[in-house]
């Protein structure tokens, strides 16, 4: 048997819903399941020449229930997406120059790095080598940040994926918090305590190296790789010089904060992802697959359209179906909204993500795990960031000429002044050009609004609202 799907765009009848799908299955070697939700009409034919005679059946069908109807042939092509992990992402300025470099690849028609939850979604014309583009987008990905590892992401792993970013992320926060406690408490001695010179100097460098090590470190990789002009490297330069014109509490107490606001921004995005990640509790464990008299538990992925599936009490409807056998109550609460649990009986449709409350259900398949409600649920909650709103586009842009204007300002703010006011004296100079650095570090900016939405899609999904993307929600707003 040969599935095709068919969108009836403007349906909003059930009965006439029903209708439809019981004259369309007097057709000769056709079997048809509507769901009226996603408006969809699933026909099992016999071969691929009968179904342009059978498209036109069915449209005659439709429009004689429906004539404001419009039928279109649904095009499954699913290859032409692919959504990486990048795992170890930390740099928001990193992550647009990624989506720059490899929105640039041939056979790439659309990228976009979504940083808050480090995934990279791609869309890519069905005749590009796919191995030769992978090894491109890695090769990009490692000259921009070396320790950035690349997942590409499977339907069977996902829950392992989103486990290990959930891993990552409490392991990098416990390794910050050490660094804040030990670089601040050697910081607090040195400030304290009178110390000479050459004691106090070692304490300030001691507490630099733990707080600011490995930003100095990411810097001078940068800078190694091509990549100078980062918030690494202004941050490096601005502490560094401040040692080098004697005011080491300030270039110390820079870094230490610095590393507060990056701990403080990985929390309030931690706190985002979980929001967005108890929306996909939905998604089903197993199956119970009846194979003769055996049932079988097995992955989703593999149920077929056609095969029958046990549903026992206080387990998810795993794949979306119709009701063979059984009568019972389910929560559809995951799914719609709805408080009061729902009867289903033979005959009526069952959708993935539906949790049964008390009898035991009898259900043949109608749509594999990729195509059912709770697949595409999910969907829309993982790749709900990548959807990027005009002002999120706009500071992408602006934050690739903004830091080499304020390098450059910088340094005219350091020689300049000195050279044209009597009585200024580079050292004042100096010290003022690197508060510029500092002031001016682009992270703040380029993690701003992406977080600001992040958080927006974050907290409506704690409250079981999901929005699609940030342009969505701009347009929310307006």
């Amino acid at each position: 048997m040969l599935k095709k799907e068919v969108i009836l765009e403007g349906l909003d009848c059930a009965n006439c819903a029903a209708k439809i799908e019981d004259e369309v299955n007097k057709l000769n070697g056709v079997k048809a399941y509507m769901n009226f939700m996603n408006k969809t009409l699933t026909l099992e034919i016999e071969s691929e020449q009968e179904y342009k005679n059978i498209l036109q059946q069915v449209k005659t069908i439709v429009h004689k229930h429906e004539p404001d109807v419009v039928v279109k042939e649904k095009s499954v092509n699913k290859s032409n997406k692919k959504v990486l992990i990048l795992e170890g992402l930390g740099c928001a300025n990193c992550a647009a120059k990624m989506e720059k470099e490899i929105s640039g690849l041939e056979g790439v028609e659309f990228a976009a790095v979504d940083f808050v939850s480090k995934k990279l979604t791609l869309e890519i014309s069905p005749k590009v080598n796919r191995s030769e583009l992978n090894e491109k987008i890695e090769g990009i990905v490692k000259k921009i940040e070396p320790d950035v590892k690349v997942i590409f992401e499977e339907n069977n792993s996902k829950t392992k994926i989103n486990e290990n970013n959930e891993e990552e992320e409490e392991g990098v926060n416990k390794k910050e918090i050490i660094r804040l406690v030990v670089g601040g408490a050697i910081f607090a001695v040195g400030i304290i305590f009178n110390f000479q010179n050459w004691l106090e100097l070692t304490l300030f460098i001691i507490s630099y190296i733990i707080v600011g090590g490995e930003v100095v470190l990411r810097a001078i990789k940068g800078i190694a790789r091509g990549q100078v002009f980062s918030e690494h490297f202004l941050m490096s330069i601005a502490t560094i010089g401040a040692f080098f014109v004697g005011e080491y509490p300030e270039g110390v107490a820079v870094m230490l904060f610095y590393l507060v606001g990056e701990l403080f921004q990985d929390i309030a995005v931690g706190h985002s992802r979980k929001s967005i990640r108890a929306l996909m509790d939905i998604r089903p464990d197993y199956a119970n697959l009846k194979v003769g008299d055996e049932i079988r538990k097995v992955s989703p992925e593999e149920v077929n359209i056609g095969d029958i599936i046990i549903v026992k009490p206080g387990e998810k409807v795993p794949l979306d179906g119709k009701v063979i056998e059984g009568n019972s109550m389910v929560d559809t609460a995951a799914l719609t909204g709805e408080s009061v649990p729902r009867e289903l009986e033979p005959g009526n449709d069952a959708l993935s993500g539906f949790i049964n409350k008390n009898g035991v259900l009898t259900i043949e398949v109608t749509k594999d795990f990729g195509d059912s409600t709770v697949s595409k649920i999910l969907d829309l909650v993982q790749n709900a960031s990548s959807k990027k709103a005009p002002t999120e586009k706009f500071i992408t842009k602006f934050a690739r000429f903004y830091t080499p204007i304020v390098v450059f300002g910088a340094l005219a703010l350091a020689i300049i002044p000195p050279l044209v006011i009597p009585g200024a004296t580079f050292s004042t100079w100096i010290y003022r050009a690197l508060v510029f650095l500092v002031i001016s570090c682009p992270c703040a900016l380029v993690i701003s609004i992406p977080l600001g939405f992040f958080g927006g899609i974050g907290g409506a999904s704690k409250r079981g609202i999901l929005v699609k993307g940030s342009n969505y929600l701009d347009a929310l707003n307006n």
